[in-house]
């Protein structure tokens, strides 16, 4: 494999995992920030942020669909982590920095995904 082809696995898999971190937010507007609004007293405000953007309602109204979505994004960001953990990285020392760092900062950004994923999992499905 050559490094532009290496580059481009590499630079996917970031894409995916950032894409993944973005639905598996819309788990928390869907269910967890709602109901940490509510435990804490500021339902009003959660009445008034519905009011401006009636639109946050329709995550709480599909929520299956919110988190398929997610988890369909979560497992492809998944599948390309494997992948990419095994391409060889470019042999000029700059790029090979960041080919390293570009590997480190999308595992994390995976990974925050997946939290916000099972935290938005446990709200809508578990303590709901």
């Amino acid at each position: 494999m050559s490094d532009v082809d290496a580059g481009e696995g590499l630079k996917q898999t970031r894409t995916a995992s950032v894409l993944s971190l973005l639905t598996s937010a819309s788990t928390l507007i869907c269910c967890a920030l709602p109901a940490l609004l509510v435990a804490l007293g500021a339902g009003a405000a959660l009445s008034s942020v519905i009011a401006a953007v009636p639109q946050l309602v329709w995550f709480s109204e599909h929520k299956d669909v919110v988190f398929g979505f997610a988890t369909v994004m979560l497992l492809l960001s998944g599948a390309m982590q494997w992948r990419a953990r095994s391409l060889p990285c470019p042999t000029d020392p700059a790029l090979a920095a960041r080919c390293a760092s570009t590997r480190k900062s999308a595992a994390w950004v995976y990974l925050v995904a997946v939290s916000l994923y099972l935290i938005g999992g446990l709200f809508a499905f578990v303590m709901g």
